[in-house]
């Protein structure tokens, strides 16, 4: 929100007497005195008036899991685990995931409070690319490698995904990297030719590796440099 926006919320408060205060210099936004109306500020931003605190912001707050199998990618389910509650956390229902895997998928998974933060980790447009690891039950055909880099259609949504790398690291284990996140992607791509995925495996997201040192099911705070390259 702009913090313009923010001072008209408060009661007693019009546009005009919000740009007033701001023009006066009355307003700090993280001990930073801020005169431009259209700064925008967020819940983890701490927002003074005359000293007074309007806002006392909340701590961001980033998590990097291992996810197991067996778990679902949601904030709560009646009948399975969720990845929430692999996190000894509090205030947990203010996390969210960033970029789902689906039930029997593994590997790295990002979760924080950060709405703005996870967007741009995981929005079509960044194009970041999604590393996998991808275990067949046939053979992988060579010629993959070059039908994944020229793109594959998809009938039923009538698109072409974006080019992918593959990798073949033995006759059924690849590693694949995506720059979007279709429905089932990894698996429709493989069952084009009419082989199934038996194991699915995130390694990584963008600049962010899964620590190797994370067991299934566990978990750690991101650093401050990882937290920085997004």
């Amino acid at each position: 929100m702009r913090l313009d926006r923010f001072l008209a919320n408060l009661p007693h408060c019009s546009h005009r007497q919000a740009r007033l205060l701001l023009a006066s210099g009355r307003a700090s936004v993280n001990g930073e005195k801020v005169c431009d109306g259209t700064h925008d500020v967020r819940i983890f931003d701490r927002i003074e008036l005359d000293g007074k605190v309007l806002q006392a912001g909340k701590p961001a707050r980033f998590f990097m899991l291992n996810k197991p199998a067996g778990c679902v990618s949601a904030t709560a389910d009646p009948q399975h685990p969720t990845v929430l509650d692999l996190l000894n956390e509090p205030d947990k229902d203010e996390l969210h995931i960033a970029g789902r895997l689906d039930f029997n998928t593994t590997g790295l998974m990002i979760i924080t409070n950060d709405g703005l933060w996870s967007r741009r980790l995981t929005q079509p447009e960044s194009l970041l690319g999604k590393t996998y690891l991808v275990e067949t039950e046939d053979p992988i055909d060579p010629i993959c490698v070059d039908r994944f880099a020229q793109g594959l259609y998809f009938r039923f949504e009538n698109l072409t995904t974006l080019p992918a790398e593959l990798e073949l690291l033995g006759s059924r284990q690849a590693r694949l990297t995506l720059h979007e996140g279709r429905y089932h992607q990894v698996k429709r791509m493989f069952g084009h030719f009419n082989n199934k995925v038996t194991a699915l495996h995130r390694e990584r997201m963008g600049p962010l590796l899964l620590d190797p040192t994370l067991a299934p099911g566990q978990y750690r705070s991101l650093t401050q440099a990882e937290i920085a390259q997004i």
